[in-house]
């Protein structure tokens, strides 16, 4: 096998033939500006485009043939059940042509591990996918968006990328999107996996290594990846339980909203307040499937036996924001099935 190094440069000056990637653009910090290169927490999001970035980082260019998709050019803030459709029907348009290898996406790191793992439970390719942001502006001084990119698109075209699921790369690591959560407001290593770790690394010598393969997804279902864009999408917010919480938050969606599904961010192990627990009671009478997860970032959630009488589902180690998309989506293939109604009190995924 050819070393990084000798690839890219027989690649750039001898002509032999460059793989092929899209690069699909949604935004984020690795698309923002700042006139000040010093300034990292208060800048535009989405100035840059990717014709610009492609622009100002030939070396993307060398490396492959980049066909670029600029999907949308907004903070991850405002990222939706309806991007994430979009997405995953672009990446599968894309991924059907023989001569595109892989697809890097650009996008904003705050829900960037939301993206991810819907597409690790959507997709259906074997071809690497892979997701980059940055935590510096693209226009900041030493911004850390030139390498994440450059390394994306080196995982992208590796052969030992293929099968291995959504990743996410940044700071030279590879994490796989089902083990991957944003750490850090500001610092440049906020992505980590504290589950089990990053998959493998891109080194100084240009060369993509893995050190592990990814777990098996238990959780995720073959008929997730069947699933359309709904017309409604699903309301199933987070609860975040702490000390002396109590039943007003839950007993008001249940009085107010449209609710079809809950997740409790428990303390530990998965707990909630013994009031929480009473609502949480509610909502199960209600028909409302309740996920428990825990507001650790790492371990997992076992059923134990009073939750088990209350009916609520257990998902071991998917963070709270990974549960809500568990939810989301199986609330949307009964409803696509014909057996549930989104958007509605009545709403059930027991």
């Amino acid at each position: 096998m050819l070393s990084g190094c000798i690839l890219d440069y027989l690649t750039k000056t001898m002509g032999i033939d460059r793989p092929s990637i899209c690069l699909i653009g949604l935004g984020g910090t690795v698309s923002a500006h700042h006139a000040d290169p010093l300034e990292l927490c208060d800048y535009q999001s989405g100035h840059y485009e990717l014709a610009d970035i492609l622009a100002k980082l030939p070396a993307l260019n060398e490396l492959a043939t980049i066909y670029p998709y600029q999907l949308s050019n907004v903070s991850s803030t405002a990222i939706s059940l309806c991007h994430w459709f979009n997405l995953k029907h672009l990446l599968e348009q894309q991924l059907a042509q023989p001569h595109i290898k892989g697809a890097v996406i650009t996008h904003g790191t705050n829900t960037l591990e939301e993206t991810a793992y819907f597409l690790q439970l959507t997709l259906t390719t074997d071809k690497p996918v892979i997701l980059t942001g940055s935590q510096r502006p693209f226009s900041a001084l030493s911004s850390d968006a030139d390498f994440n990119l450059i390394n994306s698109v080196r995982v992208a075209i590796a052969d030992s990328a293929r099968g291995k699921g959504v990743l996410v790369v940044a700071n030279d690591k590879i994490y796989s999107a089902s083990d991957v959560s944003k750490t850090h407001s500001y610092h440049l290593e906020t992505f980590q996996a504290r589950n089990g770790g990053p998959l493998g690394s891109i080194d100084a010598d240009r060369q993509v290594r893995f050190w592990q393969q990814p777990v098996q997804q238990p959780l995720a279902k073959p008929e997730f990846r069947q699933l359309t864009a709904p017309d409604n999408s699903p309301f199933v917010p987070i609860i975040y339980s702490h000390a002396g919480a109590d039943q007003q938050v839950i007993e008001a969606l249940l009085t107010h909203t449209a609710l079809d599904g809950l997740v409790i961010a428990g303390t530990g192990a998965g707990r909630c307040s013994p009031l929480e627990e009473a609502a949480i009671a509610k909502a199960r009478a209600n028909h409302i499937p309740v996920v428990m997860s825990s507001r650790t970032g790492a371990g997992v959630v076992l059923p134990i036996a009073c939750y088990q009488t209350l009916g609520l589902i257990t998902l071991e180690h998917l963070s709270p924001q990974q549960a809500r998309i568990w939810l989301i989506l199986e609330l949307l293939l009964k409803a696509q099935s014909g057996s549930l109604t989104v958007s509605s009190n009545a709403a059930s995924a027991d």
